[in-house]
């Protein structure tokens, strides 16, 4: 198995001694959806980069612009009628939402694939499980019926289903959700790509298959030298499991640095606020875990300044009135960490050292 890669925050260096440009390069990328009651800015401003053979853990509540965000990275949403995007996101050098209809659908599935949520939605009921894997095959490989059928079980065996063959044959509704959601991720890694999107890819399952299913996509991404990108809500499923995490709040970036650096030293309130809410082995049982008073902002009409400052406990004048910026963590400690705040956590001590 090839061994994980150490996390990146540059380029590395190619063998001529050039920097080799990150897997994916998105900047400035902003989707707004049209409603009646006016314009949902669901992604406001995010920018990161992800090299090859690195994870990348996007964490946020519910409604903080994760799961937008990750089918924005993909193509899945483009500017069109109901939709603005704009910003520019390059996966192997190709500006993807500059591509064609058919170009998008041509860097799908071998380029770059996404596990959503909900395999049920992402499964035909009325087609075998098998003719799920063998038509993205044929399509974008080649393969004749038989090679791809083939293919297909191989497969089903590399996501550790048992009897892939009789699988293969069998409907989705005959299957336990998490075979349901290991084919889902066979159907993203039939083709080979070389950046994974995976959105929640366990909700609904129990503990157990939901650990299952994170050592899987966690073993692909180092036996197949495989980018990742983890959606979740929950810090405690990317804290062993990724290079780096991006922190969203309503649709911006509080916090993206080392998953190390996030963990043990966070910068922004709302990350820590996050953090001191992951159930701990060594508390008393029942008992109560913080909580954030308040709630996320409403994205028709964000607030002036910072938006977590309704909710922050440290929020002064200046973070109600001037939005900041993602900057530098103060001091040397945990350099190459960004942090949205205007009175980052640790900032004073830092400055002392």
């Amino acid at each position: 198995m090839t061994p994980k890669r150490e996390a990146a925050t540059t380029a590395p260096p190619s063998t001529d001694g050039t920097a080799v440009p990150p897997l994916l390069d998105a900047t400035d990328v902003r989707t707004a959806f049209h409603t009646p009651r006016g314009q949902v800015r669901a992604v406001d401003g995010v920018s990161l980069t992800l090299a090859e053979g690195e994870t990348l853990g996007i964490v946020g509540e519910s409604g903080s612009g994760k799961s937008v965000l990750g089918r924005t990275l993909m193509g899945l949403i483009t500017d069109g009628p109901g939709t603005t995007v704009s910003g520019t996101v390059r996966i192997g050098g190709q500006d993807v939402h500059a591509l064609t209809p058919a170009g998008r659908r041509a860097l799908w599935g071998t380029e770059v694939a996404m596990v959503f949520q909900d395999p049920m939605t992402s499964l035909n009921p009325v087609k075998k499980v098998g003719v799920h894997l063998s038509e993205s095959l044929r399509l974008h490989l080649g393969l004749s019926r038989a090679d791809a059928r083939n293919r297909a079980v191989d497969l089903l065996r590399q996501v550790g289903i048992p009897e892939p063959a009789r699988r293969a044959g069998q409907y989705p509704h005959e299957l336990s959700g998490g075979m349901r959601q290991r084919v889902v991720i066979a159907m993203a890694l039939a083709c080979g790509p070389r950046l994974l999107i995976a959105d929640e890819p366990t909700t609904a399952l129990d503990v157990t298959v939901q650990k299952q299913i994170l050592d899987l996509l966690h073993s692909l991404a180092e036996e197949l030298r495989m980018a990742t990108v983890l959606i979740s809500h929950d810090l405690a499923t990317v804290a062993g499991r990724t290079d780096r995490v991006a922190v969203m709040y309503a649709g911006r970036l509080v916090e993206y640095a080392d998953t190390a650096a996030v963990f043990d030293r966070p910068r922004h309130p709302y990350s820590s606020a996050l953090i001191a809410s992951i159930p701990r082995l060594d508390l008393p049982p029942h008992t109560l875990l913080p909580a954030i008073e308040g709630r996320p902002p409403n994205l028709l009409h964000p607030p002036p300044g910072c938006r977590f400052a309704p909710r922050c406990e440290a929020a002064t004048d200046r973070c109600t009135a001037e939005s900041p910026r993602l900057t530098a963590y103060a001091g040397e400690r945990d350099a190459g960490g960004l942090v949205a705040c205007h009175h980052p956590l640790g900032a004073a001590e830092e400055a002392t050292v």
